[in-house]
This record gives structure tokens, C-alpha cells and sequence, in this order.
């Protein structure tokens, strides 16, 4: 049994909350972000902590907690620190060029794909074959990155594609004669 919801969220300088009912809003320096808990969750704040607690005892409600604690914890760290998570194009003439809030893709495809990011999220592109997506919620820059990897994904052949940074891409071997 996980005990993740017994851990405190240790709230740092510059982060406020605040706790109106079941609403709770975490507002820092990167942003704002707010999220609904649910009724069987049990919130206290105190000494610079926040701790969650179950209602009752149940199973569903003990994992409840331990989810709403990640979710409350993701959104301290995003507010304050913010996420980012780095794509790579690999391809020939595969690139990247970041506009506003509209980024223009060129995957080998007879037209670019122009991908219109949305609100809290930006994305940088240090050079042609990189791409970084930025914001507070975690949720939200990972679901961006995963809609701009499946454009193109990443071929177990010659790798081309699409790539998380960090990802391992397994090569198969060609057909032989």
C-alpha cells in the first residue's frame, strides 16, 4: 500500500495558497493554477505545510488522497519552478520554428504542419532540430509534447521521427537477402 498522501507538501517562499471550501488555488512567480478536491479529501495547512488526509478509511479514499497530494505537489513545483520537456527532430530536413503561440513543422509530409499551442503553454526552439515546451502544468506541457511527437513518431528502422530527449529509440535490424 502506498503511503504517499502521509508525506507533507512543503510549500516554498514565494508560493501562496489558499483553501476556499473544496477549491484550493496555488498561485507563484510562473503562474496560477487552481483544482477542485474532492469532498472525502481532508486538507490542512500548517506551518508552512500542507497535509491531506482521508475522511474515512476506505481503500478508494486512501488512494484519492495520495493522488490529490501529487496533483497539489505538481502544481507547488509548477508555479514556483515551472516544467519543460525537450523534443528532438531527427530527419532529414526535419525542423522546427516556434512563432508566438503557433508552431510550424516541417516532417517530411507535402505541407507543414502548423500546431497552435494552447493558453500556458510556450515553446522555444533553440535550434531547427529542437524543441522546448514550457509551462506550470505539468499535465498540460506533457500532453502538448505527446500531440507534437504524433505527428510524426519515431520509426524503429532509421529512428527517424519525432523524440522525447531522453528517449531510447530500439533499432531493428534491415531485411536481409
Amino acid at each position: 500500500m502506498s503511503r504517499v498522501a502521509k508525506n507533507p507538501v512543503k510549500l516554498p517562499s514565494g508560493v501562496e495558497i489558499k483553501l476556499a471550501g473544496q477549491q484550493l488555488s496555488v498561485k507563484g512567480a510562473k503562474g496560477a493554477l487552481e483544482l477542485n478536491i474532492h469532498s472525502s479529501i481532508e486538507v490542512l495547512e500548517e506551518s508552512g505545510e500542507l497535509r491531506f488526509a482521508a475522511r474515512n478509511g476506505d481503500q478508494q479514499t486512501r488512494a484519492m488522497a495520495g493522488t490529490t497530494r501529487a496533483l497539489v505537489n505538481n502544481m507547488v513545483i509548477g508555479v514556483s519552478e515551472g516544467f519543460e520537456r525537450k523534443l528532438q527532430l531527427v530527419g532529414v530536413g526535419y525542423k522546427a520554428q516556434a512563432k508566438g503561440q503557433v508552431l510550424s513543422l516541417a516532417l517530411g509530409y507535402s505541407h507543414p504542419i502548423d500546431y497552435e499551442l494552447p493558453q500556458g503553454v510556450t515553446a522555444e526552439t533553440p535550434s531547427q532540430t529542437d524543441i522546448l515546451i514550457k509551462g506550470v502544468d505539468k499535465q498540460l506541457v506533457g500532453q502538448v509534447a505527446a500531440e507534437i511527437r504524433d505527428f510524426r513518431r519515431p520509426e524503429p528502422y532509421k529512428g527517424k521521427g519525432v523524440r522525447y530527449a531522453d528517449e531510447v529509440v530500439r533499432r531493428k535490424e534491415a531485411k536481409k537477402k
